[in-house]
C-alpha cells in the first residue's frame, strides 16, 4: 500500500497507462461507486497524459444508458434495476470498446444515449490513433460483460457512507437532501453491494485507489503485470 499526495497518485497512474503495450488504443476503466471520485480522477489523469503528448478520449458510462422507462421498470429506488437495467453494454462494446480493441478499425462513437431527449444517440464517428488512450469512468465496469475489454483496470474505493455525504453536496442544487439520501441508501448502495457480492471487482482491478481522503489518497497494485514504481 502506498500513500501520497494527489499529484503523486496521478503521476503513478499516468506511469501505469504508459506501461501498457498494445497495438491499439489503450482502454482504461476507472470503476467505483457513485460519488467515489471517478470522474475527477479521470479528468485529472487526462490532463497529465495530454501534457505527456498522448491523445486522450474521455467517455463515461452515463452516455450508455437505456431509456428511462427501462432503467426504472422495477421502480425508481430498485437496486436490482440499477444493476441489471441501467446500462447498455452491447452498445458500449459495439460502438466504443470493440472498435478500439485489437480487432477494431479504430472508428468509434463516444456516446449512444442522449439524456435530454431520453433516446438513443448516434453522433458522428471519430477515428482514434493507435497510441490514443481511452479514459472511461463509470460504475460496474468490471462485470462480465466488460471485463475483457480493458487494457488497464482502476478501481476507486471509498466507504459507501462517505459517498452519501458527497452526493448530498454534489446534488444539492437539483435534489433535496432527503431525496439524495433515499436514492443512495435504497438504490445505489445496495446495487454496489450486489456488485461486490457477485463480481468482486477489486479482485479484477490492476490498481485500487483508496479515495476516502482525496488529497491524501492511498493506492495498491493488485496485478504484477501493471508496472508502477512505488518510489
Amino acid at each position: 500500500m502506498n500513500q501520497g499526495t494527489r499529484d503523486e497518485l496521478i503521476g503513478h497512474l499516468a506511469e501505469a497507462v504508459g506501461s501498457v503495450t498494445v497495438a491499439h488504443p489503450t482502454r482504461v476503466a476507472i470503476d467505483g461507486p457513485p460519488a467515489a471520485g471517478k470522474t475527477t480522477l479521470a479528468d485529472e489523469l487526462a490532463v497529465v497524459l495530454r501534457d505527456q503528448g498522448r491523445d486522450v478520449i474521455r467517455a463515461t458510462i452515463d452516455d450508455f444508458l437505456f431509456p428511462r422507462a427501462r432503467r426504472y421498470s422495477r421502480g425508481e429506488y430498485s437496486a436490482e434495476g440499477c444493476y441489471f437495467d441501467t446500462h447498455d453494454y452491447d452498445a458500449l462494446n459495439r460502438v466504443l470498446l470493440d472498435p478500439l480493441g485489437p480487432d477494431g478499425e479504430r472508428r468509434f462513437h463516444h456516446s449512444a444515449y442522449d439524456r435530454t431527449t431520453d433516446a438513443a444517440l448516434s453522433p458522428p464517428a471519430m477515428t482514434a490513433g493507435a497510441d490514443d488512450v481511452l479514459l472511461f469512468d463509470g460504475v460496474f465496469l468490471l462485470r462480465p460483460e466488460l471485463i475483457d475489454r480493458w487494457d488497464l483496470r482502476i478501481f476507486v474505493s471509498t466507504a459507501l457512507d462517505k459517498t452519501v455525504d458527497r452526493a448530498v453536496i454534489r446534488e444539492r442544487r437539483v435534489s433535496s437532501q432527503a431525496d439524495v439520501e433515499r436514492r443512495w441508501r435504497e438504490r445505489y448502495i445496495p446495487s454496489q453491494q450486489l456488485y461486490f457480492t457477485t463480481v468482486h471487482p477489486t479482485d479484477h482491478a490492476d490498481i485500487v485507489v483508496h479515495n476516502d481522503d482525496p488529497q491524501r489518497p492511498a493506492w495498491e497494485i493488485r496485478h504484477r503485470g501493471c508496472r508502477v514504481s512505488t518510489a
